[in-house]
C-alpha cells in the first residue's frame, strides 16, 4: 500500500535525523551551560532562527499532500493524523535552538556572545536588523553604479594611453626610402587600429 511506504521513508528521515542529533550532543559535552545560554541569548536577539519557523508546518503541508496524492479516500484521516503529529513534534523546535546555539559558540566565545546579545537589544541594535536588507540593497546600487563607472573610465584611460604610445611608434620609425625609378611611391606605414575598446568592461 502506498500509504505504508510513504511512513516508512519519512520514518528513515527521522532516523536520520536522530542520529545527527546523537553525534553533536558528543561535542556539546566539550561546550559549558553558560556558554550555550549566552549563545542562546545572541540567536534570540539576532532572530537567527526566525528563517526557519515554517520548517514543519512546510514539512506537514508536503507530506499532506503526498500522501492524499497517493491515497485520497483517506484525507480526513491523513490530515488528522499530520496535524496530530506535527503539533507532538512542535516542542522539538528547541532541539534546533540548541544546534544553533552550539554552533555559535564554537567560533564565538561566551563573552563575545554577551556582547553581541547586549548590542542587538539597544535601539541600534534593533534598527541595525529592522533596516538592514535595506541598506544592503542601496549598498549594491551604490556598487554596481560605481562598478559600471570604473570599468568606463578605465576603457577609456587605457584606449587613450595606447592610442598615444601607438602614434609615437609610428613617427618614430625611420622615413621610408626613396622612390623607385618607376615611380611607385613605397606604402606609408600606419598606425595600428585597437580594437576591444567599444564595449565597456564589465
Amino acid at each position: 500500500m502506498h500509504f505504508v511506504s510513504s511512513v516508512r521513508q519519512a520514518a528513515r528521515v527521522v532516523v536520520a535525523t536522530a542520529f545527527v542529533a546523537f553525534a553533536s550532543q558528543a561535542s556539546a559535552q566539550e561546550i559549558p551551560e553558560s556558554h550555550i545560554k549566552a549563545a542562546k541569548a545572541a540567536i534570540s536577539a539576532v532572530h537567527a532562527t526566525d528563517a526557519y519557523d515554517n520548517i514543519l508546518p512546510s514539512a506537514a503541508l508536503a507530506l499532506k499532500q503526498q500522501l492524499i496524492q497517493q491515497n485520497p479516500d483517506l484525507q480526513e484521516m491523513i490530515v488528522q493524523t499530520v496535524d496530530k503529529k506535527t503539533i507532538e513534534m512542535a516542542s522539538r523546535r528547541a532541539d534546533l535552538e540548541r544546534e544553533v546555539a552550539l554552533a555559535y559558540a564554537r567560533i564565538y566565545s561566551e563573552p563575545d556572545l554577551n556582547a553581541i546579545a547586549a548590542f542587538y537589544q539597544t535601539d541600534a541594535g534593533k534598527k541595525l536588523l529592522r533596516e538592514g536588507p535595506i541598506v544592503a540593497r542601496e549598498v549594491a546600487k551604490a556598487a554596481d553604479i560605481w562598478q559600471r563607472g570604473i570599468a568606463r573610465d578605465l576603457t577609456e584611460a587605457v584606449g587613450k594611453e595606447l592610442e598615444a604610445e601607438v602614434s609615437a611608434q609610428v613617427k618614430s620609425e625611420p622615413a621610408p626610402a626613396p622612390a623607385p625609378a618607376d615611380g611607385a611611391a613605397e606604402p606609408q606605414a600606419e598606425a595600428p587600429e585597437l580594437k576591444g575598446l567599444d564595449a565597456p568592461v564589465q
